[in-house]
């Protein structure tokens, strides 16, 4: 009787578990199983009016969005923003571990809760499962609201592979930051050695910032049950810039599969140059063969990616398994050598730059809470297309040759991961 009683235990058990990854790993709506036709040019009007009108948020004028380059760069004016801020600070971010770094963060938003600003931050509970404790007293001591987004709970274990891997800070509702980088040593310095990450970041002003917000604002409801509204987070916006802009969001509850559309219209409409930079770079089939048909009608399409100094062996496994129908059509891929590259970046035909926390996999398109800025502006591209330049240098191509000749235990690894893509 007692073996009966644990057969069925177990086999529920397992049931309960096997149950708990297809949910995890399933999204509500239908994925995008049909390739985007080629109807028009990047800078076609229709374009715009797709990137605006079909996908979601509207295109906003008179912005002016910065790249700060590495942690050198990037935490001094992320910094700077929290001490200056006089209302509010809003903070969403994946990675949030230790160190010093971190530490100099909680304690510059517990300064601003301590004089009377409103600070809410959003940590994923995943992301930020290596932060010390001390770091949340900190703040929660001084009056910072802190959030962690999924916490493990019995009510939410069909959400737990649901991650949000937004980085977002938005300072008195005027000045927005977003990018790829983490609150951990690794993204400080200035890419020196492979202990120090190379990432890029963004400074925004303008009435886009507005969008970042309600884009924040979205998920501490979510988290939180609590609508935060006024002036105070929503104040007026003036033009600052000649930049046309989009804060573009995508989530497995409301639009999962938008982030990837978003992409492939706009890989679509290429017609001259696509410069791509992704961490973790593991297409599907449609994605896959987009980018060959952009090379087929005479777009150069370069690929940025991680060489061997990379923090997910495995996704960078499955990606190299991938390769060849790309190389064999003229993509150009190329591997970052110094150190890991943590940049996302989508640069198409000089005119549209994509940037923010979205990777070029199938994690990112239908299983995380992502935000992108779209910038339509052929200044802030060509500035982009040189620091790509810049990077490109410091990175070796990787010819059909070579990825035909590497030894058959490669080969054998990442077919294996490669079954796995879709999961990673």
């Amino acid at each position: 009787m007692v073996e009966i009683v644990l057969t069925v235990l177990v086999t529920v058990l397992l049931t309960v578990l096997v149950g708990l990854v297809l949910v995890n790993f399933s999204v509500p709506e239908r994925k995008v199983e049909t390739d985007i036709e080629h109807l028009y040019a990047a800078d076609d009007p229709q374009f715009m009016r797709s990137m605006g009108l079909l996908l979601g948020p509207s295109i906003l004028e008179g912005n002016k969005a910065t790249e700060l380059i590495n942690g050198d760069s990037i935490f001094p004016a992320m910094l700077q923003a929290i001490r200056g801020a006089r209302k509010t600070i809003l903070f969403e971010i994946f990675i949030y571990w230790s160190g010093d770094i971190a530490r100099e963060f909680a304690e510059a938003m517990a300064e601003r809760a301590r004089a009377g600003v409103k600070v809410h931050v959003l940590l994923d509970w995943v992301g930020s499962a290596r932060m010390n404790s001390n770091l949340i007293d900190t703040m929660t001591d001084a009056g910072v609201q802190v959030e962690r987004f999924h916490a493990l709970r019995w009510y939410n274990l069909s959400r737990m592979n649901n991650r949000t891997h937004r980085k977002l800070m938005i300072v008195d509702g005027t000045i927005g930051f977003t990018g790829g980088v983490g609150i951990a040593p690794q993204w400080t310095g200035h890419a020196q050695d492979p202990d120090h990450w190379r990432d890029t970041h963004y400074r925004v002003e303008g009435p886009v910032v507005a969008q970042m917000q309600s884009v924040m604002l979205d998920n501490w409801a979510k988290s939180t049950g609590k609508v935060l509204h006024g002036a105070g987070y929503f104040p007026p916006l003036e033009p600052v810039g000649g930049q046309s802009a989009q804060m573009f969001a995508s989530s497995p509850n409301g639009g999962s599969e938008s982030m990837q559309m978003m992409y492939l219209i706009a890989i679509t409409a290429a017609t001259r140059s696509i410069e791509l930079c992704s961490a973790y770079f593991v297409p599907d089939n449609i994605t896959r063969r987009a980018l060959v048909s952009a090379v087929e009608r005479g777009v150069r399409v370069r690929i940025l990616l991680p060489g061997k100094h990379t923090d997910e062996a495995t996704v960078r496994r499955a990606s190299r398994g991938l390769w060849g129908p790309l190389l064999e059509a003229g993509v150009q891929i190329h591997e970052y050598q110094p150190t890991m590259f943590h940049c996302k970046l989508m640069i198409v035909d000089g005119l549209m730059t994509s940037v923010g926390s979205t990777n070029f996999d199938m994690r990112s398109f239908r299983l995380n809470d992502e935000a992108n800025l779209n910038i339509y502006d052929t200044a802030f591209a060509r500035r982009q297309t040189q620091v790509f330049e810049e990077d490109l240098r410091l990175a070796r191509r990787i010819t059909l040759a070579a990825w035909q000749g590497r030894p058959l235990r490669e080969k054998l690894h990442e077919r294996l991961a490669a079954l796995f893509s879709a999961l990673l």
